[in-house]
C-alpha cells in the first residue's frame, strides 16, 4: 500500500469505507484497515432485505456481501449500513430532462421505492463512526414514504411550480435510449428490480428515526433543497 495512505491512516481509529476499488483487492484493503483501526462503518447494499426489489440478480450486492465477510473475519468492530434507493439518483436520471423539455421518459412509472436523503445516510454513518452501540449494527435505512417513480417526479414538478410529463417506456425502449451512456449491467440491474415490485409498497424502516431521534427527510423536502437542480437553463 503507498506511504500516503500509511500516513492517513496512522492513529485513526475508526474507518468509513465506501467501495470504489477493483473487487480483486477487497481481501488486502480490509485486511489493511484492520490494522489500523478498531472500527468500520461500511456503506453496503440492503440486499439481505426480503422484498422483492432487493432480491434481483445484482453483482454490487455480491461483491458488497463478499466484503462483509472479510470485515467479519478481521474481528474488527463493524457497522454495516444499507441504505435503499438514493433520493439524489433523480439528478443523474430525470434532471437533464427536467431542464431540457419537461419530459421524463423512464420505463415502471408505477414501481415504488422509498428514496432515502444522502444528508440522512452522512448522519447515520457519522453517529456509527463516533458514538458507541453501534458495533454489530446491520442498519437498513429509508425514506419515510413509498413513492412511484411518477410519483417522484410529480413531487419535483410542484416543488418547481412547473408540470413535468412522465412517459412511459418499455424496458427495451429504456435499454435502447441509455445504450451508450449506462453499462448495461446496471441498466438490466434496475429494470428487474422495478419489474420485480409491481405492485408491491416499498420496503420502509424507522432506522434513521431510530437512531438520529428525528424522522428521515422527505421526497418533497429533497427536492425543494436541491430545486436549483432542476431549473431551466445551465446545469448549477
Amino acid at each position: 500500500m503507498p506511504e500516503s495512505l500509511d500516513a492517513g491512516l496512522r492513529g485513526v481509529g475508526a474507518v468509513f469505507l465506501v467501495w470504489t476499488a477493483p473487487p480483486t483487492t477487497a481481501p488486502a484493503v480490509v485486511g489493511y484497515l484492520a490494522t489500523y483501526a478498531r472500527r468500520v462503518v461500511f456503506l453496503s447494499a440492503p440486499h439481505r432485505t426480503p422484498h422483492p426489489f432487493f432480491q434481483q440478480p445484482n453483482p454490487m450486492a455480491e461483491l458488497y456481501a463478499d466484503i462483509e465477510q472479510l470485515i467479519a473475519a478481521t474481528g474488527l468492530e463493524s457497522t454495516i449500513l444499507r441504505p435503499g434507493m438514493f433520493a439524489s439518483n433523480a439528478l443523474s436520471w430525470w434532471a437533464p430532462a427536467i431542464r431540457a423539455d419537461g419530459v421524463v421518459r423512464w420505463p415502471y412509472g408505477a414501481a415504488e421505492t422509498a428514496p432515502v436523503d444522502d444528508r440522512d445516510v452522512a448522519a447515520v454513518a457519522a453517529r456509527a463512526l463516533f458514538q458507541d452501540g453501534h458495533a454489530g449494527g446491520d442498519y437498513v435505512l429509508t425514506g419515510p414514504e413509498s413513492l412511484s417513480q411518477a410519483e417522484q417526479v410529480r413531487i419535483i414538478g410542484d416543488v418547481l411550480g412547473r408540470r413535468i410529463r412522465f412517459e412511459e417506456l418499455s424496458p427495451d425502449e429504456f435499454r435502447r435510449e441509455t445504450e451508450g451512456s449506462w453499462p448495461r449491467p446496471v441498466v438490466d440491474m434496475l429494470v428487474a428490480a422495478w419489474g420485480a415490485t409491481m405492485g408491491t409498497p416499498a420496503f420502509i424502516t424507522s432506522t434513521v428515526f431510530d437512531i438520529l431521534g428525528s424522522p428521515p427527510r422527505s421526497s418533497r423536502r429533497w427536492a425543494a433543497d436541491h430545486a436549483s437542480a432542476f431549473m431551466e437553463g445551465p446545469t448549477p
